[in-house]
């Protein structure tokens, strides 16, 4: 009795938190049907048509072509760059015990209590005077601040992988890149996961770093380009709401198909 009371309770909690979740994407997605008027009238009611101006107004606002493939450029190009360069880290790391690996590990652990914000004027001067503020610009940046995460997570999920399936590869004759690539990268799969559900979700939606990295109009994000529905004397909020719709949508739809392995690759991180 005592059990099904608990596991009532407990089921209670998940469903209020879930809603407290869902409430704000409602709240959008509900509001991004209306225009100004019935927004600012309630902004809690339903529309009273399901009106799709809205979208086809912001993705023209939007330049939603070139605007997309700049956020796709940055955030794939990014991940492509933090994976390779943390898993080999965290491999080259997990397979040496000599004392300088513990070492180097632990300075790039450290690395997760530094804040972006400590080091962003000083970031932003450096890559200025060489004048390469610009999208592979972003993209190295985001490497350098991703990879204290992405490599203490691969380096909790490799402690889980015997080394005896190294030594098995080397006596057939795999050189070390092949050991690494072949046979241990394949099996850091619901990590690799884990550092993209993350990393995308803060590459996708990020506009700090970008707004005082990219100054082109045609490299702009999203983000930075939903940014302009907002003037000084006026805001769109129709318009606004509609492009984070289409902005958020496959953000959701990545983390709902994805879920399995994030949880899975969190545990295998945090090994010790």
């Amino acid at each position: 009795m005592q059990k099904k009371s608990t596991k009532f309770i407990l089921i209670a909690v998940g469903v209020v938190v879930s809603l407290l979740w869902i409430y704000p994407f409602w709240l959008m997605l509900i509001n991004s049907f209306k225009n100004q008027t019935e927004i600012f009238a309630s902004t809690l009611s339903l529309p009273k048509t399901l009106d799709l101006s809205n979208y086809s107004l912001a993705l023209q606002q939007l330049d939603f072509g070139k605007t997309l493939f700049s956020s796709l450029f940055v955030t794939i190009g990014s991940l492509v760059l933090l994976i390779f360069a943390s898993s080999m880290a965290a491999y080259a790391l997990s397979r040496n015990n000599k004392r300088l690996s513990k070492t180097l590990y632990l300075i790039i652990a450290v690395g997760l209590l530094i804040p972006f914000q400590g080091i962003m004027i000083p970031l932003v001067s450096i890559f200025g005077k060489f004048n390469a503020l610009n999208r592979p610009a972003l993209m190295f940046m985001y490497l350098g601040l991703g990879t204290s995460m992405a490599t203490f997570l691969y380096y909790g999920a490799l402690q889980s992988i015997p080394r005896s399936l190294d030594e098995a590869a080397i006596i057939d004759g795999a050189s070390p890149w092949k050991v690494y690539w072949k046979v241990v990268f394949p099996l850091l799969k619901p990590t690799t996961v884990t550092v993209v559900v993350l990393n995308s979700l803060w590459f996708w939606n990020d506009y700090l770093l970008p707004s005082i990295t990219i100054n082109k109009p045609g490299m702009l994000t999203i983000p930075l380009k939903t940014f302009y529905f907002f003037g000084q004397f006026s805001k769109q909020w129709n318009l606004a709401l509609a492009a984070l719709v289409v902005v958020v949508l496959p953000l959701i739809i990545l983390f709902v198909f994805l879920q399995k392995y994030v949880v899975k690759g969190i545990a295998d991180g945090a090994v010790k």
